[in-house]
């Protein structure tokens, strides 16, 4: 028998048509997360197949379940045998590697040819245990060892041991993304679940030197690596908003300064997107949970866009928030006690019910789009690899 990492679909299994495309693009996806593994991948419409040396097996795991698309990862066995005497045979050895009181043995048949039904083949390997191994015992309802037998067309599978993995769809297949990408808790979780539907990101940064610090964007940098584990890379467009956000605070009164301020990172965001062919604009939005993220709020902020608005944790609370920060390893980084843009210069009663009159009124104080367009011409673009090599670009294209 052959040790192998064998990978299910699961939600994608319910694709039709388009059922290669979404399987190309994950194998490729599987393919760039094991770079550097001395590995083999082969995939057909049911199950996809890693082969590689036993001592790298744990560490293809740890790599695949970083992967999107990903359903469940198993390490199981593989042998081209369809004898049932070598396939009770094989299960007896397998199991005997195991330290265990009761078990249960499930068979599915893809090779409906096969001459014995996938209850016959359970119910013969089940007593050739049994016979074996004397000290165990067959459980059908929670046994402690669920050993599991695919019998396909060209091959019989084993497999005992599951992981979890990611799910979601494979990145790249549901087109591109511009993440809001903030050094708070919020947006790279907003950013992660974005990556799980299969949006490939990139994300712009508002600084304000010298009101933020270099400090605040090597936080942001070191959140866009965390997220960059999932994407593969993250480009990262850094806009310097010193200028539009003292502006702002010269002339817009004090309980609008934040309305205005996010409809100005609105646009340059929406104008980023739109060279770099993102289709939508991604942040860490919740409702309610700040003045500038009420129904109201976000009704007058959208309003500056003409490119959908997507806003992943919009029904979440905190908590729920938080949890998912320290699952993916973001929430350490994003308490560094740093301050943003989002943070700066926040009045003590800002407004909750803004109209969009007023802010459109507020606005002919400022020269905003020469502003914009110094900030965009001004960007700096990083690309930020998973592998923790950095490239930086004058371009923002």
């Amino acid at each position: 028998m052959q040790k192998i990492v064998i990978i299910k679909y699961g939600e994608l299994s319910t694709k039709k048509d388009n059922i290669g495309f979404f399987l190309s693009t994950l194998k490729n996806n599987v393919a760039k997360a094991l770079e550097g593994l001395p590995t083999q991948i082969k995939n057909d419409s049911g199950r996809m197949f890693v082969y590689a040396a036993e001592e790298y097996l744990n560490a293809v795991v740890a790599k695949l379940q970083k992967v999107f698309g990903i359903y469940e990862i198993i390490i199981g066995y593989k042998d081209d045998s369809f004898d049932i005497d070598i396939i009770s045979q094989n299960t007896v050895d397998l199991l005997k590697k195991q330290n265990f009181k009761t078990f249960k043995i499930e068979t599915k048949r893809s090779n409906k040819n096969y001459e014995l039904t996938s209850m016959e083949v359970s119910k013969k390997v089940g007593a050739s245990v049994l016979k074996n191994i004397k000290e165990l015992e067959v459980d059908v309802h929670n046994p402690e060892v669920l050993m599991e037998i695919e019998i396909r067309q060209k091959e019989v599978l084993y497999y005992s041991q599951k992981i979890k993995g990611l799910g979601g769809y494979p990145v790249g297949t549901l087109g591109h993304g511009l993440l809001m990408l903030s050094g708070g808790i919020d947006s790279p979780v907003a950013g992660y679940l974005a990556i799980k539907r299969g949006i490939r990101l990139e994300a712009v940064y508002f600084e304000s030197p010298p009101h933020t610090s270099i400090q605040a964007k090597n936080k942001v940098q070191e959140l866009a690596k965390k997220l960059a584990v999932y994407n593969a890379s993250i480009k990262l467009h850094i806009i310097n908003f010193t200028d539009i956000q003292e502006s702002i605070l010269r002339n817009i009164p004090n309980d609008y300064l934040i309305t205005i301020m996010r409809r100005m990172m609105y646009r340059i965001s929406e104008r980023i997107a739109k060279r770099n062919h993102s289709q939508i604009l991604i942040n860490g939005e919740s409702i309610g949970q700040v003045a500038s993220q009420t129904l109201t709020s976000m009704k007058c902020i959208n309003a500056v866009v003409n490119i959908p608005v997507i806003r992943p944790l919009c029904c979440f609370d905190k908590l729920e928030i938080i949890d998912l920060a320290k699952k993916i390893d973001t929430y350490e980084t994003s308490i560094l006690p740093y301050e943003d843009c989002c943070t700066i210069f926040v009045p003590k009663h800002p407004v909750i019910n803004p109209t969009l009159e007023k802010c459109e009124e507020y606005e002919k104080n400022i020269d905003y789009e020469a502003l914009i367009n110094t900030a965009l011409k001004n960007a700096e673009t990083i690309l930020i690899n998973a592998n923790d090599e950095t490239n930086k670009y004058s371009d923002i294209l």
